[in-house]
C-alpha cells in the first residue's frame, strides 16, 4: 500500500492557521495593536478603510525591529516573548505563538516599516501570500507601521463570508475599546476612512471610560476595590438604574488582558440581585489581577477564554466585592460642585437627638358649647315665609308624550366599511371583546372563542405600519414644542448617523447629530415625548445587536426594534375601543398570525373543544 500521509507546504498551513487566528478584519486588528503594546509604544495610531478589508494599518513608538527580526517575525512560531513552556505560566505580554503575523501574511498583502532607536535607517518589506516581494532600506522615525491589505485576496469564499463594512467597523471599535479600556497610559488615535474617530490622551481609568463611552458615564460609575492574597479586583460598577436589556458595556480584564468569562459574569449578577430586573444586565468595567502561574490564557485561539485554577474563591470575593461597593456609594464623600450647604445640618445640631412632637388634648373641650351659647344669645336666623311654596311644581301634573321620543335616531359618526374579521371570523359586528388577565383580548366567532396575544399582536401591527412607512417614507412626525437635546456616546452616534433617513422616513427629526449631543425636535405619533430617551436607547442597543445586511434587512431591523419597543406591554389595561382597535387592526395586517419575532399572536378555541370539557 502506497503511503499517503505527507507534510503540508508551509504557505497552505499558514492559511490554515489563519482560519484560527483571523476570523475577520477585527482579528487583525487585535493582534497588531497588541504586538505595538508588547513593543513598549506610548502612543498608538489605528488607521482603518472599508471596514478593514481595504486597509488596516497600525503605527506606533515602539521599539522597533532589526532587519534579520523584521525577516523573521513572519517565520511560523517565531517569536520574542516566550523561549520554553514553562514561560507559558508566566506570562507578561499578550502575544506569545508567534502566528499572528505569519497567520496574517498568508492571507493579505502586508508591508511593514519598521526601526530600532539605535539604528539610523529602518526596514521596508513586502508580503504578498507569504511571499516577500521586496526589502529595502527606508527613513522613518523610530516604531513599526503595519498596513494590511485587501483581506483574504487570496480565500474569496472567506471574503464573502464577511459583512458590510458598517458591520465590521462595528468589530473593529469593540476591539479597539477592549485594548484602549485597559491601558489608559497609551494614547490611541482611530481614523477611519480619513475622519478622526477617536482621539484618546493618556489618562486615568475613569477618564479613559468617560472618553470613549461619552461624558454622561462618568455620573454613573461606581468604584470598586479589593485586594486579597488571592486576586486583586479594581474598577467600576454602573449604578443599577442605568442597567441595560443588552450586553455592551460588561468588560472582564485579567492581568490586563480583556477576557470573556460567563463564570464571572454570573458573579455580577448575583450582586446586583434584587436591585435590577432578572432581564437586565449591569454595566462594569472590572480589572483583575492573579497570580500569572494560576491562570491559563492558552486554552482558546482568539485567548479571551482563560481557566482560573481557583474559580469558586474568585466568584465568592468579586460578588462580596461589589455587594460592597453597592452599599457604600451612596453615602461615600464625594466633589460635589452643585451641593446646596445651606441644606446641611448645623454643625451645633449634629450630635443631638430629634425630639419627637408631642400630642396633648384638653380634656374640658365641649364641642357644642359654642352652639349652645349662639342659641341663647337670640341671634338667630329669620324665619321667611312659605307661602305660595305650591306655585313652584306648577306644570308638573302634566302627563308626558312618551310617544315623543318614539322616532329618535343616534347618529353615528363613523361609517361601518366592511366586517371584523374575514370568512369565518365574527358572528356579528355586534360582537363584544373583553381583557383576560391584562394579557390576552377574547372575543368570541363563529366556531368558538377567540384569544389574541395583545403584545404579540400590537407588535405586528406596528411591524407593518412602521415598514410601509419606511419603504413608502410617509412617516408622520409630531413636532416638539422645545426641542430636545440627548448625549450618546460616539459608536452610538454612528449608529443613528446610520440609520438616520430610516428613522426620519417614519417620522423623527433630528436638528443636529454632533459631539455626544443629539437634538431631536419630531417624533412619531406612536413614541411618547418622555419616552423619547429611552426609546432612542433601545433602539441603539437592539439594533446593533440585531444587524443583518442590506437595505430592505436594515429597514426589517428597525421597524422590528420599534415594534418590540412601542407595543403594548402585558400588563397594560385596555378600554373597549383599544379592545376593538387591536383585534380590527391584527385583520388588517398582511400577515396576522404571526408576530414580527415567529410568534402566534392568537388562537381560536373551538366550541366543540369547549363542548368536550363539559362532556
Amino acid at each position: 500500500m502506497a503511503d499517503i500521509i505527507k507534510l503540508l507546504p508551509d504557505h497552505v498551513a499558514n492559511q490554515i492557521a489563519a482560519g484560527e487566528v483571523v476570523q475577520r478584519p477585527a482579528s487583525v486588528v487585535k493582534e497588531l495593536l497588541e504586538n505595538a503594546i508588547d513593543a513598549g509604544a506610548t502612543i498608538i495610531k489605528l488607521i482603518i478603510k472599508d471596514g478593514g478589508k481595504t486597509l488596516i494599518q497600525v503605527v506606533d513608538d515602539g521599539i522597533g525591529m532589526s532587519e534579520t527580526d523584521a525577516r523573521l517575525s513572519f517565520e511560523r512560531h517565531a517569536t520574542s516573548k516566550i523561549s520554553s513552556a514553562q514561560d507559558l505560566f508566566n506570562l507578561h505580554t499578550k502575544g506569545f505563538r508567534g502566528e499572528a503575523l505569519a497567520s496574517i501574511a498568508a492571507i493579505a498583502h502586508v508591508e511593514m516599516q519598521t526601526r530600532p532607536e539605535a539604528n539610523e535607517v529602518g526596514t521596508h518589506i513586502k508580503i504578498e501570500g507569504s511571499k516577500i516581494v521586496s526589502q529595502e532600506v527606508v527613513a522613518m522615525p523610530k516604531g513599526t507601521s503595519i498596513s494590511v491589505k485587501n483581506l483574504f485576496f487570496n480565500i474569496p469564499a472567506r471574503r464573502n463570508f464577511l459583512k458590510s463594512n458598517q458591520v465590521e467597523l462595528r468589530h473593529i471599535t469593540d476591539e479597539f475599546h477592549r485594548v484602549a479600556l485597559v491601558h489608559p497610559n497609551i494614547e490611541f488615535h482611530f481614523y477611519n476612512n480619513g475622519s478622526e474617530i477617536f482621539n484618546l490622551p493618556k489618562a486615568k481609568h475613569r477618564q479613559r471610560i468617560a472618553h470613549i463611552f461619552g461624558s454622561r458615564m462618568d455620573n454613573r460609575l461606581v468604584p470598586v476595590n479589593e485586594e486579597t492574597e488571592v486576586v486583586k479586583i479594581a474598577g467600576f460598577i454602573c449604578k443599577p438604574e442605568f442597567a441595560k436589556k443588552s450586553r455592551g458595556e460588561q468588560f472582564f480584564f485579567a492581568n490586563d488582558r480583556y477576557i470573556k468569562s460567563p463564570y464571572l459574569h454570573h458573579a455580577v449578577v448575583a450582586a446586583f440581585e434584587g436591585l435590577i430586573k432578572s432581564e437586565m444586565y449591569p454595566g462594569y468595567f472590572l480589572y483583575l489581577e492573579v497570580d500569572p502561574s494560576s491562570i491559563d490564557i492558552n486554552i482558546h485561539p482568539t485567548k479571551t477564554e482563560v481557566k482560573f485554577d481557583d474559580e469558586n474563591t474568585l466568584y465568592a470575593i468579586l460578588r462580596s466585592t461589589i455587594k460592597h461597593s453597592l452599599g457604600q456609594f451612596n453615602v461615600a464623600p464625594v466633589l460635589d460642585f452643585d451641593h446646596d450647604p445651606n441644606l446641611d445640618t448645623p454643625y451645633a445640631y449634629k450630635e443631638r437627638d430629634a425630639v419627637l412632637p408631642k400630642v396633648t388634648v384638653d380634656a374640658g373641650f365641649n364641642p357644642f358649647r359654642e352652639s349652645i351659647e349662639r342659641k341663647s344669645s337670640g341671634n338667630t336666623f329669620q324665619k321667611t315665609s312659605t307661602k305660595g311654596w305650591e306655585n313652584m311644581y306648577e306644570g308638573l301634573q302634566r302627563d308626558v308624550d312618551v310617544e315623543a321620543f318614539s322616532s329618535v335616531v343616534i347618529e353615528s359618526d363613523s361609517e361601518v366599511q366592511g366586517t371584523l374579521y374575514s370568512d369565518d371570523q365574527v358572528e356579528d359586528h355586534l360582537a363584544t371583546t373583553f381583557q383576560l388577565r391584562r394579557k390576552y383580548v377574547v372575543s368570541t366567532v363563529k366556531s368558538g372563542m377567540l384569544v389574541i396575544h395583545q403584545h404579540r399582536a400590537h407588535q405586528r401591527i406596528l411591524f407593518e405600519k412602521f415598514l410601509g412607512e419606511i419603504t413608502v417614507k410617509e412617516g408622520v412626525s409630531q413636532q416638539l414644542l422645545f426641542p430636545l437635546e440627548l448625549t450618546f456616546n460616539k459608536q452610538e452616534l454612528g449608529i443613528l448617523n446610520e440609520i438616520r433617513d430610516s428613522l426620519t422616513n417614519i417620522g423623527f427629526a433630528f436638528e443636529s447629530l454632533e459631539q455626544e449631543t443629539v437634538k431631536v425636535t419630531g417624533v412619531p405619533l406612536a413614541v411618547p415625548e418622555s419616552g423619547i430617551g429611552t426609546v432612542l436607547d433601545r433602539l441603539i442597543a437592539d439594533y446593533k445587536e440585531g444587524f443583518t445586511d442590506g437595505p430592505i434587512s436594515q429597514a426589517e431591523v428597525l421597524a422590528k426594534v420599534l415594534s418590540k419597543n412601542l407595543a403594548v406591554k402585558t400588563g397594560e389595561v385596555l378600554d373597549q375601543e383599544s379592545q376593538l382597535a387591536l383585534v380590527n387592526n391584527l385583520f388588517a395586517c398582511k400577515e396576522p398570525t404571526l408576530s414580527p419575532f415567529q410568534k402566534i399572536t392568537y388562537t381560536i378555541i373551538s366550541e366543540g373543544d369547549i363542548d368536550k370539557k363539559f362532556s
